[in-house]
């Protein structure tokens, strides 16, 4: 296999954080042996869309090439909102839901033999149920060719649609996961279209029909930081985040994707990251995952593993 060291991010468009170079713990060994050439085989066979490649993830390498997993993006590759920190690309859908979508996502998940497979997709504000009907369609084509693999949603809010999380959660995914991203006063610059309150609302309401015994599954989320927020803001978004009922977090840095992009406030010691892990632990979250490098689904199923231990 070929290995390189490279600076993961954006490498070019000067900012201040630019200038001042990236730290060395944001430097990563990319490998490339072939079980990377596999999963990118497979994904294009089969006419998928990975969050891996479309969000320009830094842990494609590790996870295609050491574990072989992936997650899957479902509802195509367009996105109806624009938000400032994403790659993929914004814009009008030019199709509705594929058909052939589930049976094609869950003969991949049989291929590359998963026991957790991690299913995200666009916003999909065109559609009136806001692909709620195709999620539950693709969570049960996976459950049904491969009983033994545990299914994680990373969905969007569904912009409030009524019944939307009634239909996602009735297909029992293992794990229902719905990103906040970052805190209250970003969102407007981060996140147009889409609401700190109704975010949070998704989640404790994913963790009501948890706690009264009418969905079986994990309640899960992340936020990105580097984007500009303060610490004390941090925190009062992790205690948002842990009344709302959520039991597995991640936290992040922010990278700059393209230049057009939102700018890296600030580099996040990983000291830093630390802290926060332990202070999340400390208000009952059962896991939290916190790093420079750690995205929501990277490394999920020894998330969901160590929650349970």
């Amino acid at each position: 296999m070929s290995e390189t060291l490279v600076q993961i991010g954006q490498t070019s468009a000067p900012s201040p954080s630019r200038r001042e170079g990236r730290p060395d713990w944001l430097r990563i060994r990319l490998a490339t042996p072939a079980s990377y050439h596999q999963v990118r085989s497979l994904v294009s066979r089969l006419n998928l869309h990975t969050v891996c490649e479309e969000a320009r993830c830094p842990n494609i390498y590790e996870c295609w090439g050491e574990h072989g997993t992936a997650t899957f993006m479902i509802l195509g590759d367009v996105c109806t909102r624009r938000c400032g920190f994403c790659a993929v690309t914004s814009g009008r859908p030019p199709a509705g839901p594929d058909p052939q979508e589930p049976a094609h996502v869950a003969e991949a998940v049989a291929v590359m033999g998963l026991r957790h497979a991690v299913l995200t997709s666009v916003d999909r504000d065109d559609l009136p149920d806001g692909g709620a009907r195709h999620w539950a369609k693709v969570i049960e084509a996976v459950h049904a060719k491969n009983p033994h693999c545990a299914v994680e949603v990373l969905t969007p809010d569904f912009r409030g649609v009524p019944d939307a999380l009634d239909v996602v959660l009735g297909a029992a995914p293992e794990v229902f996961s719905h990103n906040m991203e970052t805190v209250p006063s970003l969102y407007r610059k981060a996140r147009p279209g889409s609401r700190y309150d109704r975010s949070l609302a998704l989640l404790a309401e994913a963790s009501r029909r948890r706690d009264s015994g009418e969905y079986a599954g994990r309640i899960k989320t992340g936020i990105m930081l580097g984007l500009g927020e303060t610490p004390e803001e941090i925190y009062s978004t992790l205690a948002d985040i842990r009344s709302a009922g959520v039991e597995i977090m991640t936290l992040g840095q922010y990278l700059q994707p393209t230049p057009k992009h939102l700018p890296v406030a600030r580099w996040v010691h990983p000291d830093e990251f630390a802290a926060y892990r332990d202070h999340a632990l400390s208000l009952g979250f059962a896991h939290c995952e916190a790093g420079p490098l750690v995205r929501s689904s990277y490394h999920a199923h020894e998330h969901v593993k160590k929650s349970t231990d």
